[in-house]
């Protein structure tokens, strides 16, 4: 029963987690080869690095290292952000850390558009080796590419939970048929497993000094994807994912061996992967080439999903506006749909299809966002190691992070090539959420919430004075220290006072996981307050955790702001709040109780 669990585990993982970087091996060689003479030492070498590549970034790096941190099982950069300033005691560090996140989140939204884009594509390019369609011209492969993009995005609306139980399965199927023909590959030119020694990677790079540089760029490529496994730890655990991660590498390794074979036996080939399939088993090609389109339609959802996350992760740490969320399942409230995301999503992968039209001339923009998020992510991880005094994996991290560097480095030189678009795409989201945090922050001063103390008193002399309106009114506060204006804008200059008045207040907790809600104190006659604390990651129901304690509203009062300001950048801020949800139709209170008021504020 145990193994049983075990291996489903591992499935289920396969097909969330492990998409991305298993469809790396359709284009990573292919692309790193065509930056080098072929002879057999310089594919030996190419290989090592892709090998050890691996090891050190995705096997070190993010399946032991990333993964050892965190509580609860969760993982990704926002997590990281959260474990670590609680740990800070200066003010700048904080905010340092912070900031590093901000980019950290972004980068993660200029590779999730790329992963798409370059993954179907290049699968889509395998068209060209069937029999009678070796003319199809470039447009026509972007056009059906694009199709199937379009096809993804739009059934995610509708939820993806019901076709997600194939996508383990499938990928299963891919990881075995990629394993398969390595080894075919392999027993033909056994030499190329001399490039398991990481003496062919340190050689290759010291005879090539400029070139070999340069091409870690690339090489980089077969990692994209590593961050996955991390990030999706909060959905499936460590152990799962670990155990998957064990039979993907063995599979990826197989098959890159055996690509590096048929290079050295066939160094004109253009499409590496597909013309040694084609050669092994002609009759295998559609199914194969059918089969790799469903596994980069798997590590595209699987980004899409990813997301989906780390924006709602987003929300609920305040560092992202409150767009509109759908949930998608009614078993699984973790599934999630955002309208916003997925669509801005959409435009930016087709965007870069037609901009770049062949996968690579994609790679010439892929793997700056990936180097940049493993550089802070290494860079973050040496800092919490550093500050619980764990020698021997900080020495261990800050050797990665240095590795990390060299990369990102490396492929700095493809930003005149395309690399700039992966910059502008995270740039969008970057100065979304600087706007957003900033001018939250700045709404907060304008406001000039009342003390406690002082609403107390005003609040006692009016209660006793003022007839009472039956029923329960609500209130929300996020510092119950600092009480809005709109609620004394409601009490004291409007003179509404119900019988029994409940501030609510929601408390994210440092934790990722975890909803409680309780009645914490008596604050005066007719006065009481209601806290939910919530883990950073956890998607709540307001409306039931409230009936769940008892309580039975009959309005709920709520606060707007009307910004008025002659700064461009408090004026984009004004436009963000006005085209976002507020707060209780993020929570989709009952709408026949709400009463927004609006309070006009100059920024």
């Amino acid at each position: 029963m145990y193994d049983r669990e075990k291996i489903k585990g591992i499935i289920k993982s396969l097909g969330l987690v492990f998409g991305d970087i298993g469809t790396s091996p359709i284009y990573t060689l292919t692309i790193v080869l065509m930056m080098t003479t072929l002879t057999e030492s310089h594919i030996l070498g190419i290989l090592s690095l892709i090998i050890w590549t691996l090891i050190t970034i995705v096997s070190i790096e993010y399946a032991w290292l990333a993964m050892s941190l965190g509580q609860k099982g969760e993982g990704g950069t926002i997590v990281l952000r959260e474990i670590l300033i609680p740990m800070l005691k200066s003010g700048r560090q904080v905010g340092f850390v912070t900031l590093l996140s901000f980019i950290g989140i972004s980068l993660l939204f200029g590779d999730g558009v790329i992963t798409p884009a370059i993954s179907i594509l290049s699968a889509v390019e395998g068209i060209l080796l069937i029999p009678g369609f070796e003319g199809t011209q470039t447009q026509t492969l972007v056009i059906i590419a694009a199709f199937i993009a379009v096809a993804l995005f739009a059934i995610q609306k509708k939820g993806t939970e019901k076709v997600a139980k194939a996508f383990g399965p499938l990928m299963l199927i891919w990881f075995l048929s990629l394993a398969f023909s390595g080894i075919i590959s392999i027993i033909q030119v056994p030499s190329v497993l001399k490039a398991i020694n990481p003496y062919y990677a340190i050689a290759f790079l010291m005879e090539n000094i400029l070139v070999g540089f340069f091409v870690l760029s690339q090489v980089i490529l077969c990692a994209t994807g590593g961050e996955a496994l991390f990030a999706d730890m909060g959905q499936l655990g460590r152990l799962p994912i670990v155990r998957a991660w064990y039979f993907v590498f063995f599979a990826l390794l197989l098959n890159y061996l055996g690509q590096g074979a048929y290079a050295i036996q066939h160094p004109e080939a253009k499409s590496i992967l597909f013309e040694m399939i084609f050669n092994q088993a002609q009759i295998l090609y559609i199914p194969f080439l059918i089969l790799s389109i469903f596994a980069t339609i798997i590590a595209s959802q699987a980004m899409i999903s990813g997301m989906f996350s780390i924006v709602y992760q987003g929300i609920t740490t305040r560092i992202l506006p409150m767009l509109k969320v759908d949930y998608t399942s009614r078993m699984l409230q973790s599934q999630i749909y955002i309208d916003s995301a997925n669509w801005f999503l959409l435009f930016s992968v087709l965007f870069v299809m037609f901009f770049f039209k062949e996968s690579h001339s994609l790679a010439a923009a892929y793997g700056l966002a990936v180097t940049g998020d493993m550089v802070l992510t290494g860079f973050m991880m040496s800092w919490i190691f550093y500050l619980k005094n764990i020698r021997s994996k900080l020495t261990i991290a800050i050797f990665i992070t240095i590795i990390d560097i060299v990369f990102l480095l490396s492929s700095l030189n493809k930003i005149p090539y395309g690399g700039y678009w992966s910059i502008i795409l995270a740039l969008i989201p970057f100065s979304v959420i600087m706007i957003y945090t900033r001018g939250q922050k700045k709404l907060g001063e304008s406001l000039s919430p009342r003390s406690l103390d002082v609403f107390l008193l005003e609040y006692n002399e009016l209660y006793q004075i003022l007839p009472k309106i039956r029923g329960t009114a609500l209130f929300f506060a996020r510092d119950i220290q600092k009480v809005p204006p709109y609620i004394e804008n409601i009490m004291f200059n409007n003179n509404i006072i119900y019988e029994d008045n409940i501030i609510v207040s929601l408390i994210k907790t440092e934790n990722p996981f975890g909803v409680s809600g309780s009645f914490k104190s008596h604050l005066s006659d007719g006065l009481r307050l209601f806290e939910i604390y919530m883990g950073y990651m956890e998607v709540i129901d307001v409306e039931k955790i409230l009936k769940e304690n008892g309580v039975e509203e009959k309005t709920i009062f709520y606060g707007l702001e009307d910004i008025v300001s002659d700064n461009v950048i408090w004026r984009i801020y004004s436009a963000i709040k006005r085209l976002t949800p507020a707060f209780v139709q993020f929570y989709k209170l009952p709408p026949h109780k709400l009463h927004g008021v609006i309070s006009r504020i100059e920024m």
